[in-house]
């Protein structure tokens, strides 16, 4: 019985691309088995056919696969927080190395940033090829780079519309908008203004004109964004302004052709001058007689 199973063993060795036979069918037996995989966990042994009989080796050479596991530690972490990279098998291992979404890690243990979160996995140096299943590392942390986008650039007029737009970077998502508006000249007062991540201002009046400030908020803590100035004007001093500038580019426009022929007439008399002098120095005096 045992005999058909080493047999069939044999076949299925021998059919797959994994296995290669690299001895010289007389004093060496070497086998080589690539892309190991858990099923070649086992007892292997020796076998070979003459023309009279058959044998097997009486002992065997255990061969035991394992996965290498990795772990993080913790595997949520709020940023400034100390993280230990742990690569674990059955066997000992010498040295390991680390990778963060396919790029090289440093050390196995590092102070957690708030670009760290991510997938890692381990794998034995030399055979970088084989790897570990990845884990997450979740690095939570307050907003950072708190910004306010503007709907409309340069002064608005009154009555027109405008929106003010906050965004962060955070983990989690910030869940809490605040706009505070400066009181009067002093930036140190501030007066809150709205809530939300988008403060609208669908009629703008000159009691808006000021800077604004968005506060973005999760539950590690809260940041500001740099103050945004929004100005307003009268429409009646645009009207001005507009019609003064279309005034201009009319007496622009008017005017050049005079110039022109102003200069084009001014030009062809003084050439004519220096004709009618030059006429004048070439010609003879004339002799009345004795």
């Amino acid at each position: 019985m045992m005999e058909k199973m080493i047999a069939m063993l044999m076949l299925l060795i021998f059919k797959s691309d994994r296995y290669r036979y690299l001895g010289d069918q007389q004093h060496d037996c070497d086998l080589a088995i690539d892309d190991l995989q858990d099923n070649d966990t086992g007892h292997y042994y020796f076998w070979f056919d003459t023309q009279m009989y058959a044998r097997r080796s009486k002992e065997s050479v255990y061969l035991s696969v394992i996965e290498l596991s990795a772990r993080v530690y913790p595997d949520r972490v709020r940023a400034g927080g100390t993280v230990t990279l742990k690569c674990r098998t059955s066997c000992q291992l010498p040295n390991t190395v680390w990778f963060k979404d396919g790029r090289p890690v440093a050390k196995p243990v590092f102070q957690a940033q708030a670009g760290d979160s991510g997938n890692y996995l381990c794998a034995v140096k030399g055979q970088e090829s084989v790897q570990s299943d990845s884990v997450v590392l979740d690095v939570q942390y307050p907003p950072l780079n708190v910004s306010v986008e503007m709907s409309y650039s340069g002064p608005l007029t009154e009555g027109s519309s405008v929106n003010l737009s906050c965004s962060s970077a955070a983990n989690p998502a910030a869940d809490h908008y605040t706009w505070y508006k400066a009181s009067g000249s002093s930036f140190s007062s501030l007066l809150q203004v709205g809530s939300g991540q988008v403060l609208s201002l669908p009629s703008v009046e000159a009691s808006h004109t000021g800077l604004y400030v968005c506060q973005a908020r999760n539950p590690l803590g809260q940041n500001n964004s740099t103050e945004v100035l929004l100005t307003t004007g009268d429409k009646d001093i645009n009207r001005v302004i507009i019609f003064v500038g279309i005034g201009v580019k009319v007496c622009i426009g008017l005017l050049l052709p005079l110039v022109i022929i102003w200069a084009w007439r001014l030009r062809r008399r003084s050439t004519g001058n220096k004709e009618v002098a030059r006429l004048t120095w070439l010609k003879k005096p004339q002799h009345t007689g004795p």
